[in-house]
């Protein structure tokens, strides 16, 4: 036997080819996978047995799992751009599923959401397996011009965000303060002026962050850059559902009111739907990742600035957990949890 002479599937291992044809197969499986997840949760948390609820704790898991895998898929060295790409758009999964079902009920689509959903990341693996994978230079750490506006676009809709997230923490003391909160802040930012304004900065927002996130997605990073980019393909992908889901929908559609029992799922909630349980992971990853980007963009500019990468590096751990804590309280909420 000559041993010299490398079989064709140890070949396939390390030709980029290869690699590049079969690597974009990992997130899209993931993305297919995320919307079963949910549907095998509802399955078993309305078994009402103990053994149900253990397992539904274990889909809810995994409905969260597949996401953040497909950003542990960007952090692989070896994968092609594409490969990259896709793995931050399969982060991006939950708000993308939510914004599949709202359209295709907008549309009145014959087909349902859960076969639109594989057909299209299917589609997308295919085109991503073709597609010539490009090397593009490293990016300069000297802050362009489109860095610098989304900075400075981001402080202002922080303002909205801050307000927003905290009218939410309000939900704990029951959806009456919620809603008197709610009231006092429609005043400002539903008013004439300012609705169309922030609206015009949130879409501003995304196109800016997505031309980013393509420039930063072309080659393997750190795990704090992995995040920010992560995030904000998240973030992207959650704003344009979020305004779809609010302002289509509810408002311009079917005259609903955006209020704490729209965004809670009312009557039936968010855990015991079929329909609302992908709202769950949507709006749990949606805040972790609104203070995780921030606290990303507070690194750079903390490290821009000559701050020691140790005292940065803890600001930003500190910041992921904040983030995690406040995405928590925030669910439990909407969930039903009350402290008076």
């Amino acid at each position: 036997m000559d041993i010299s002479n490398p079989s064709p599937t140890a070949l396939d291992r390390t030709d980029p080819a290869a690699r590049s044809w079969i690597t974009p197969w990992a997130p899209v499986s993931l993305a297919i996978l995320y919307p079963w997840a949910l549907k095998a949760f509802h399955a078993a948390i309305t078994a009402g047995s103990t053994a149900g609820t253990i397992e539904a704790g274990f889909w809810l898991a995994a409905a969260f799992a597949l996401p953040l895998a497909g950003l542990a898929q960007t952090l692989r060295a070896e994968a092609p751009t594409p490969a990259r790409r896709l793995g931050f758009a399969a982060l991006a999964a939950p708000p993308l599923f939510v914004l599949t079902g709202v359209v295709a009920g907008l549309l009145h689509s014959p087909v349902r959401d859960v076969w639109i959903w594989p057909a299209a990341w299917i589609l997308a693996g295919v085109a991503a397996s073709l597609a010539r994978p490009d090397v593009a230079p490293a990016p300069t750490r000297s802050p362009s011009r489109l860095r610098v506006v989304h900075g400075v676009v981001g402080a202002l809709i922080l303002l909205f965000v801050a307000f927003h997230l905290s009218n939410h923490l309000m939900g704990l003391f029951g959806p009456e303060t919620h809603g008197r909160v709610m009231k006092a802040g429609r005043v400002v930012y539903r008013s004439a002026v300012v609705e169309p304004l922030l609206v015009g900065l949130l879409l501003f927002q995304v196109a800016c962050g997505l031309r980013l996130a393509w420039r930063w997605s072309a080659r393997p990073a750190d795990l704090a850059r992995t995040i920010q980019v992560g995030s904000g393909a998240y973030l992207a992908a959650f704003i344009l559902t979020h305004l779809n889901s609010a302002l289509v929908s509810a408002r311009a559609v079917h005259g609903i009111q955006t209020d704490w029992a729209w965004a809670s799922g009312a009557p039936e909630g968010l855990l015991l739907d079929a329909w609302n349980i992908r709202l769950a992971p949507h709006y749990a990853l949606g805040v972790f990742f609104v203070v995780a980007h921030l606290f990303c963009g507070l690194r750079g500019v903390l490290l821009a600035h000559g701050t020691p990468p140790a005292v940065a590096q803890r600001v930003w751990w500190t910041g992921l957990v904040l983030a995690a804590a406040l995405s928590a309280t925030i669910i439990a909420a909407l969930c039903g949890l009350r402290l008076g």
